[in-house]
C-alpha cells in the first residue's frame, strides 16, 4: 500500500497523507508501507526529532520517493536537507 505521511505533533494533517505524530510512529509507518511523499517537522516535543528520523532512512536504507519538509525551525530543516542530500538516491526528490 502507498502512502504520503505527514511527520508533526501539533500541525493538523493534510488531505491525502496520513499522520505519524511522533517517531516511533513514523519508523513503523516507514517500515509497513511504501511511502511516496514524507512530509518532515523538526521538533517534535519529544528527545527524538525530524533529524532522528532523517538518520533512520540513511542508516536503514528506507528511502521515499520525494521528502519534504514544513518545519518552522530553520536550523533543523538545514540540518535535514544536508544530510538526507548527501545520501539520498539519485531517483529521491529532496525538497524545501
Amino acid at each position: 500500500m502507498k502512502i504520503n505521511l505527514f511527520l508533526d505533533d501539533m500541525r493538523s494533517c493534510p488531505n491525502g497523507y496520513v499522520l505519524a505524530k511522533n517517531f516511533d510512529e513514523c519508523i513503523l509507518m516507514l517500515t509497513e508501507f511504501e511511502v511516496q511523499i514524507l512530509s518532515l517537522d523538526h521538533d517534535l516535543g519529544e528527545e527524538r526529532t525530524g533529524y532522528d528520523v532523517a538518520k533512520w532512512i540513511v542508516e536503514n536504507n528506507r528511502w521515499p520517493n520525494e521528502i519534504r519538509f514544513h518545519t518552522s525551525n530553520p536550523v533543523g530543516r538545514r540540518n535535514m536537507q544536508q544530510l538526507l542530500q548527501r545520501y539520498a538516491p539519485q531517483d529521491v526528490i529532496i525538497g524545501r
